[in-house]
């Protein structure tokens, strides 16, 4: 049996008043998913676990069916993972954005979602300046980046208590800082990234441009390396994962998925939504399991942008669903599986650890549908699952 799951990141949402009341889910024309809801298996299931904080390394690793609570030992570390950066043990990996920081004021946790090739220019720039025996940056894509430091006692530095930007957009930096009898080398390493970026060549043309500079990094997610067990050894099936985003695929190239490289996807408006479709379907060829995240809907949340979430949905929708959808006979020996890692409210800007709905389609799948999928009809059918790891051995079992 062939399984895919479609993840739209933080896709769930609550009611908006610029939508009439309306969630941007069911502003949407989504005829694919609600197909799936109306043949298939829906309900709620909690991807946070309590206490744990509503990102999407906490939602993507459970949903692939990893406990985070046992399982998860900081963001940072999965994205190194990605980037081929094996951590050793007296090592710590630190999220580092590219932001714009405006008076004080968090401004742009992306810095205008700048491009790769010119943030190269800036995270060599630091290295140049700032890096030592101790402290290297990398490169990741657009604004998200990685820093590694050795140090005596790595579990110090994971304690720092740290705030990701996306949830301080607008407010003062000043009390979000990072926290903690350890948090003097990151303080300092933010502060001096301040001198080197503000005049930079890059962010002069760019504020000549009119877009925003890329004035000084944010340090969070810290943590130590990770290890995940096979996820072969967990479902039996050889898989692939298909992101455009380090995180995720750190998580998958962990669980031992094969990493698909598809072109033109950018973890933004302007993903090649129908690319990843294309070699999803291409990847089960070989592979029993395909991942397919997608975080237009997350950065429109983001954004507060209630009319770009809809367009993100749509094209998920119709390209990525559609697609799959349209490649399968109704009768073939395949089990479908969407739903978003979170919610990203476009109103609060920021994740939330409410239930998120999914819809179960395909081969083996006791039907219970709804007309449509979206936050309410979802809710009606309540809590099947109390978590990712539950929901993914329910739907990778042979018969349900």
């Amino acid at each position: 049996m062939k399984h895919i799951i479609i993840v739209p990141d933080g896709m769930f949402d609550n009611p908006v008043k610029s939508l009439g009341g309306k969630t941007p889910l069911q502003a949407a024309q989504t005829t694919n998913m609600d197909h799936m809801a109306k043949n298939g298996f829906c309900g709620l299931v909690q991807t946070i676990p309590e206490g744990m904080p509503p990102g999407s390394d906490i939602g993507n690793m459970a949903i692939l069916g990893y406990n985070p609570k046992t399982c998860h030992t900081g963001r940072a570390p999965l994205e190194a993972a990605n980037q081929n950066i094996m951590l050793a043990d007296d090592e710590v990996a630190v999220r580092c954005n590219l932001a714009t920081i405006a008076n004080d004021v968090m401004e742009d946790y992306s810095a205008g979602h700048i491009g790769t090739k010119e943030a190269k220019e800036l995270i060599d720039a630091l290295n140049n300046e700032l890096a030592d025996d101790n402290i290297k940056f990398y490169l990741g894509k657009s604004y998200r980046h990685t820093l590694v430091l050795k140090v005596l006692n790595p579990q110090k530095i994971k304690n720092i208590k740290t705030v990701p930007p996306h949830d301080i957009l607008g407010k003062n930096i000043t009390k979000y800082l990072p926290n903690g009898p350890e948090a003097v080398m990151l303080l300092k390493l933010m502060e001096k990234s301040k001198s080197i970026l503000e005049n930079h060549p890059i962010n002069n043309v760019r504020i000549d441009l009119g877009e925003n500079p890329a004035n000084m990094i944010w340090l969070w997610g810290q943590g130590t390396r990770p290890n995940l067990p096979s996820f072969k050894d967990r479902y039996g099936v050889e898989g692939a994962m298909i992101s455009a985003v380090d995180l995720v695929n750190g998580i998958g190239r962990l669980a031992g998925l094969q990493i698909v490289d598809v072109p033109g996807i950018t973890g933004y408006y302007d993903t090649n939504f129908q690319g990843k479709a294309d070699y999803a379907l291409e990847a089960l060829k070989t592979k029993d399991f395909v991942y397919i995240h997608i975080e237009a809907p997350d950065e429109a949340g983001h954004n507060g942008d209630a009319k770009a979430k809809i367009k993100a949905i749509e094209d998920i929708d119709k390209y990525v669903v559609g697609t799959v959808l349209n490649h399968f006979d109704q009768n073939d020996d395949v089990r479908i599986l969407l739903l978003p890692d979170h919610p990203t409210p476009v109103e609060l800007r920021t994740h939330t650890n409410d239930p998120v709905g999914f819809i179960m389609y395909g081969k083996g799948v006791q039907q219970d549908g709804v007309e449509q999928y979206n936050e309410d009809t979802t809710g009606e059918k309540g809590l099947k699952f109390s978590s990712g790891e539950e929901l993914m051995n329910h739907f990778m079992k042979r018969y349900l």
